[in-house]
């Protein structure tokens, strides 16, 4: 398993899969091919049907250089799959194939691009439980144990980052970019939230006009983390800046967690997929609230074991989660699926918190994962990030 860098990763939105991972294969064609004259590119799959990598590929090796094709009937293995075909003059000098497997990485020429090394001696939560047990550890010092001398570095970065992207959504005010004509409403929801004389109203407003902060980033294109992808950016930073400020955790204690929930983001990655074209929404945003609710457990001083449990929780309770984004943006039902989600995290943690108490979990974190694994794999097309069912052809694109 490598390092949990690969699932946090600064970015432009609006989707890790789309743009992340089609910006990724055109810089490394730029690097690759610099005298190149122009490229066909050829977009399959999901890519093609939503039609929203091309953008950033234009931008990336030069509209004036691009002929894009969008071939929606060649079945290809990965619905996230391109070819960039390159040409010095009338001369095709080269031509690979990428897939973007999910949180912005890709596969090239059916190797991965950039490979991280494997780290961490396990890929299984069972087997980390087993290994701290032993040597009595926190899921914490276990991470640090593995990770090298500047992950402390790296996560302080991404906390940043996290910090500064909600800060920067709450700000904004207007509409979203695109057809569908969406208001950005983080800034009034946070203002709703100031008036709540309800305190527990008050904090489910603030975490809402969080997780939409940086989702109405995401979707605008801003500088997003993937957590675990663009589409799920909302789940965690939203917890993170709502523990920062409005709950005043210790800056030190929300760094280790995020560390915690991005190891539970790494053996999702691992044991099944983060790609929303592969298994659904649950693979995103379920992931996203399944590091989440280990967020907040590990936060809240919950054991290792209260930890797993609301993974399990977190991400259980999204089987079968639909990817079905109205008109193909990251908007509908996406920005407010992370708000929600955002919510069920914490609902999550304080559940294990006390059930883990009264009796041993039947169901464990890794046969959640593998679950979700099988039933993305009996989800039709149509409901996986392709804009062809669910709510994408139930709610008109016009208003």
């Amino acid at each position: 398993m490598q390092s949990i860098k690969t699932i946090y990763k600064i970015g432009p939105g609006p989707s890790s899969s789309h743009t992340f991972g089609p910006m990724m294969a055109s810089k490394y064609i730029n690097e690759q091919y610099p005298d190149a004259t122009h490229f066909k590119i050829t977009l399959f799959g999901s890519l093609a049907l939503t039609g929203k990598g091309d953008k950033i590929i234009l931008k990336t090796l030069g509209a004036s250089k691009c002929e894009i094709i969008f071939d929606m009937k060649t079945a290809v293995e990965h619905p996230n799959t391109m070819i960039i075909e390159v040409f010095d003059n009338d001369t095709k000098v080269a031509q690979h194939t990428f897939v973007s497997i999910g949180g912005g990485k890709i596969e090239i020429d059916g190797k991965k691009g950039n490979v991280d090394p494997e780290i961490y001696p396990h890929t299984k939560m069972d087997d980390i439980q087993v290994y701290c047990n032993e040597r009595h550890l926190r899921l914490d010092q276990y991470i640090d144990e593995v990770e090298d001398s500047d992950f402390d570095s790296y996560m302080n970065q991404i906390f940043k980052q996290m910090l500064k992207t909600v800060n920067t959504g709450l700000k904004k005010t207007g509409v979203l970019p695109g057809s569908l004509k969406i208001d950005r409403v983080a800034h009034a929801l946070y203002q709703s939230a100031q008036s709540c004389s309800d305190i527990q109203d008050k904090n489910s407003l603030l975490l809402s006009s969080y997780a939409y902060a940086a989702n109405e980033q995401n979707a605008s294109g801003g500088i997003v983390v993937t957590a675990p992808t663009m589409g799920s950016c909302g789940v965690l930073p939203s917890l993170v800046y709502h523990f920062y400020h409005d709950q005043k955790y210790p800056k030190k204690t929300l760094i280790q967690g995020l560390k915690v929930a991005g190891l539970i983001g790494n053996l999702i990655q691992t044991n099944a997929t983060i790609s929303g074209a592969k298994a659904g929404c649950q693979a995103e945003v379920g992931a996203a609230c399944s590091m989440g609710a280990a967020f907040v457990a590990y936060c809240q001083l919950q054991n290792n074991e209260q930890i797993e449990c609301a993974a399990e929780i977190g991400l259980e309770h999204h089987l079968g989660l639909t990817c079905d984004p109205v008109g193909g943006y990251v908007m509908i039902p996406c920005i407010e699926r992370n708000a929600v989600a955002a919510q069920r995290s914490v609902d999550a943690a304080r559940l294990a918190k006390y059930l883990r108490n009264v009796k041993k979990n039947r169901v464990s974190f890794d046969m959640v994962v593998q679950t979700m694994n099988l039933t993305g794999k009996k989800l039709p097309i149509e409901l996986k990030e392709s804009a062809l069912g669910g709510l994408a052809v139930v709610v008109p694109e016009k208003a």
